[in-house]
């Protein structure tokens, strides 16, 4: 579950603002607000207190969770600074230490000591401090401002919020909002750069059923994997060392081997990314027809071209496989998504419930015209969304363009920030060229703009895209863009890293920059709102123009809604969401269990194929029914399911029983409820987790690593049970 920075539209159901009561199940309520739902979480089985769950004062909760990376959560789960994550957060770490002669992403890897562990530059976790309501501070900044001022205003004043908040302490802050900008919240982080790997399983595990089960229950996915945040000597941050030390936390959570059964308290306490369930019926019917299909396309066409470089070689797999796992990951979301919407008919119930506003609005001059507003808005904006769609997931998208951002944007500044631009460039050359790869990206380049030229109206087609048509033309999209692939290619010393390399060690200022073929295209597409839309009006313009309206929208939501319980949508702040352990019914006559099991693992078992393949060794530990102390009736519990309410971001946010124990590990998603993020539906919503025992016999059992399970405070009390006999395969 995770997410890209491109423009995606997401979706909403407003059900949840015109009900009496929000249920218990939905909703990403804001930690330190907890209280106002504590009635409700004890009624359904949670036997701690608000303080357990957050709190300055003394240890809780919240300082067992950290962001992993900025993209997943992670959770603390010994005193030496254990982290237990999903193997799709750790992906690209697991990956990037792999190679023909050691491949740990295909054979896993588990550290028996601490000197063993490995490090990840670039990786980060961070530890919530505190949070803090700044609604006041922002609002009277920006008090009479016009709109188009507003957005850089709320972002030069939440910074100066948060330099002050942190001073003179090593600290991070940043100001976020909520209800589109109608509040706002300060947190202050602490952030460790000394992440290591720990531990993972082969990715046949992990990955287990790859994209054919991705979004889909029943499941028998691993998805874990271990890491441990090191710290300096007095256990603050600090730059990787040899001399560093497994950071001690203030709290860390017990792992629970107990079990669960349907109808248990479950909590999900985690970083959910972004959601927009507050959205118009006018941008669910622009995604829906327009906006996904094609993302969808577009990602298509990467996956097919790394999917032929991949199936080459072991070396350029291993090279492509994070990048490729990100795209495909979703690239199904975005098809399930549109489905799920369609089926459950969200856009017709948002236009009655939007009808209902209105009647309500109406006497109320602030709101009347927000109906015909957003109307008008997305009526202008329309014709030109599948454009903006391809810039942003397609032209920007292109690797080497995306790469060269920062050096085309400084070039427009000066001289200074264009050295300093290209400093940052030359220390992330070697992330480029890892992942580069010639055929694939050239490839990729080419079926874009050729899909761009056949999709587009050509009165939508932007100056530079029609004159590099125009020089080139070969007589087909595909002939002409091959061409001028090929010009850029043999011509630019900004594409290629050898070029780029050579290119960069030389003492070049702007000028010499600003005759390469390479920059004078990218130039046309960094920053993106160089490219207007042909209507006097720029994507800019219509977002400050929807921003606008959200923030009104919300604010009478807000006064419509004031006696009852709110949640804001998710923003990548550190969110609770509780519920149950839960089965459901996906269709008539079919009811789905709460857990699956390992015999089900054996079931989907296909040797060599590249998503059911096993390990022999777990092929050896099944049949001899070598389930250690994490069986349970004779058999061993791998996923299992709960009605929260989760978004991209809570891959690895732990899930806990009310005894405040960790239980599981959310990880994905399921097909039915694929709206999710978007329109929560209480029938079919669930979060698909694997459960501890899985994870521990996996580290145990199949890794032997005794060390990892010493560290933990195990939680065991499970019942007796009696062995199956072996089964023979």
């Amino acid at each position: 579950m995770r997410r890209n920075n491109v423009f995606i539209v997401f979706f909403l159901s407003l059900a949840i603002l015109f009900s009496s009561v929000a249920k218990a199940d939905e909703g990403m309520w804001i930690p330190m607000l907890i209280g106002k739902n504590y009635e409700q979480m004890k009624k359904q089985g949670f036997k701690l207190t608000p303080e357990d769950l957050y709190s300055i004062n003394k240890a809780s909760l919240k300082d067992a969770i950290v962001s992993f990376g900025g993209f997943c959560t992670g959770e603390i789960v010994s005193k030496n600074g254990l982290i237990f994550t999903n193997h799709h957060c750790g992906y690209d770490a697991i990956a990037s230490n792999s190679t023909p002669q050691d491949n740990i992403l295909d054979n896993g890897f588990w550290a028996k000591s601490f000197s063993e562990e490995k490090p990840i530059p670039g990786l980060f976790v961070n530890f919530l401090v505190r949070m803090q309501d700044v609604t006041a501070k922002v609002k009277a900044a920006v008090e009479g401002l016009p709109e188009d001022q507003k957005a850089a205003k709320i972002e030069e004043v939440g910074a100066q919020i948060a330099a002050e908040a942190v001073k003179g302490t090593k600290y991070d802050g940043f100001v976020r909002d909520f209800y589109k900008g109608n509040q706002y919240f300060l947190y202050i982080f602490e952030k460790f750069t000394d992440v290591r790997l720990v531990g993972t399983p082969p990715q046949s595990i992990g990955k287990y059923g790859g994209d054919t089960d991705n979004w889909v229950w029943p499941r028998h996915t691993g998805d874990f994997s271990v890491f441990r945040v090191y710290a300096g000597t007095d256990n603050k941050p600090a730059a990787y060392s040899a001399s560093n030390k497994p950071y001690t936390p203030k709290k860390f959570l017990p792992v629970s081997i107990k079990g669960m059964k349907n109808g248990d308290f479950s909590m999900v306490y985690g970083f959910p990314g972004r959601t927009d369930r507050f959205l118009t019926s006018y941008g669910v019917k622009l995604a829906t027809d327009k906006v996904s299909p094609t993302i969808v396309k577009l990602r298509d066409i990467r996956l097919k071209a790394w999917k032929e470089e991949m199936d080459k070689d072991v070396a350029t797999r291993l090279k492509l496989s994070s990048k490729y796992a990100g795209i495909a990951n979703y690239w199904k979301y975005f098809i399930g998504q549109t489905e799920q919407l369609k089926r459950l008919k969200i856009y017709e119930q948002k236009q009655k419930q939007e009808a209902e506003f209105a009647k309500w609005a109406a006497s109320k001059p602030e709101y009347a015209q927000l109906p015909s507003q957003y109307q008008a808005a997305y009526a202008a904006y329309e014709p030109f969304a599948i454009e903006r769609t391809y810039i942003n997931e397609g032209f920007l998208a292109t690797a080497w363009v995306r790469q060269l951002a920062g050096l085309v944007v400084a070039a427009k500044k000066g001289e200074k920030e264009f050295q300093e631009a290209k400093s940052k460039l030359a220390a992330a050359l070697p992330e480029y060229e890892e992942t580069y790869n010639d055929n694939a990206d050239k490839k990729i380049f080419v079926s874009i703009h050729s899909a761009f030229y056949n999709d587009i109206p050509k009165s939508q087609h932007p100056k530079f895209y029609t004159t590099i048509a125009q020089d080139n033309w070969q007589g087909t999209p595909e002939e002409t863009f091959k061409k001028y692939a090929d010009y850029l290619w043999n011509n630019s010393e900004l594409i290629r890293p050898e070029k780029l390399k050579a290119f960069l060690s030389r003492n070049i200022t702007i000028n010499d920059i600003a005759a390469d073929p390479g920059y004078q295209y990218a130039v046309n597409l960094v920053p993106a709102d160089f490219i207007k839309i042909n209507m006097g009006s720029s994507v800019a313009e219509f977002e400050t123009t929807k921003a606008k309206l959200d923030n009104l929208y919300l604010k009478a939501l807000l006064e419509k809604n004031k006696d009852k319980v709110m949640y804001p949508d998710a923003n990548s702040t550190m969110r609770i969401t509780y519920g149950n352990v839960q089965n459901y019914s996906p269709k008539d006559g079919i009811t789905y269990n709460i857990v699956t099991t390992i015999d089900g693992v054996m079931q989907k078992y296909v040797p060599g194929d590249s998503e059911f393949d096993l390990p022999q060794s777990f092929i050896d530990a099944y049949n001899t029914r070598n389930f250690g102390q994490y069986g349970q009736n004779g058999t061993l519990i791998v996923n299992f399911i709960s009605n929260n309410d989760i978004t991209g971001g809570n891959s690895g946010s732990p899930v806990i029983n009310g005894n405040g124990e960790l239980i599981g590990l959310a990880f994905d998603g399921n097909w039915e409820a694929m709206s999710g993020d978007i329109a929560f539906d209480k029938q079919y919503k669930r979060t698909i987790c694997v459960d501890t025992r899985y994870v521990l016999w996996c580290i145990d059992v199949l890794g032997g690593a005794k060390n990892i399970i010493a560290e933990l405070d195990i939680r065991r009390d499970i019942p007796k049970t009696t062995p199956k006999k072996a089964v023979k395969r």
